[in-house]
């Protein structure tokens, strides 16, 4: 399969999408932490309806590690999964407090450590808080674009990211994620991509126009 040119591809995302940056509303390295936690299997519009209210009532670490279960559970059940998020948050939070004194951690080891934390996570942190763009966030719309792309062929996120890094600067990495998630909810969506809307389809080895 052919590969587009990656340095092109940026270079036009970037034109198209100036503002390209996480939809996830945060304000602080917690609140991104557990907005991402809660992302799962949820929309970003979906997670910011729950986290206005959730981030006034949890402040720090401690405020999600003391919560009864129960509580936290309801309140950020309409995310879905709430129960394993519930579990998920309350873990990275006494692991935040006990491991590294109620801050979110900046290493990606100490990040993936965290109860509820993989490696996509840890890098939407690392880049978006911290300015350390150490690999490729890889969701569903990046590995959809870079398999549609022919960035590569792998289906494994991990594996994905493997074969991005080479391709993309270190400067870009964050804002790549950014950019190929922002076209992949506008144009190259999932069950119909819009080919011929495109600013792509010139250099897309799967473009269908």
């Amino acid at each position: 399969m052919k590969t587009a040119p990656t340095p092109e591809v940026i270079d036009r995302l970037k034109k198209e999408y100036p503002d390209a940056d996480t939809e996830l509303e945060w304000s602080n390295p917690l609140e991104l932490l557990v907005a991402v936690i809660l992302s799962a299997q949820c929309t970003d519009v979906r997670v910011n309806q729950v986290t206005d209210s959730l981030f006034e009532k949890y402040r720090s670490a401690e405020d999600y590690a003391a919560a009864p279960r129960e509580e936290l559970e309801e309140d950020i059940r309409p995310t879905g999964f709430f129960r394993n998020k519930a579990k998920s948050i309350q873990g990275m939070a006494r692991a935040v407090i006990e491991d590294h004194g109620g801050e979110v951690p900046r290493t990606m080891p100490e990040l993936v450590a965290l109860p509820g934390v993989g490696r996509k996570t840890a890098n939407v942190i690392l880049g978006n808080v911290f300015g350390v763009n150490e690999g490729v966030v890889v969701d569903t719309h990046v590995k959809r674009l870079s398999n549609r792309l022919g960035f590569t062929d792998e289906e494994n996120p991990e594996k994905v990211e493997r074969d991005l890094i080479p391709l993309v600067g270190e400067k870009d990495r964050t804002l790549f994620a950014h950019l190929l998630i922002f076209h992949g909810r506008r144009i190259c969506k999932a069950r119909k991509p819009l080919c011929p809307d495109c600013l792509l389809n010139d250099i897309c080895p799967s473009a269908e126009i």
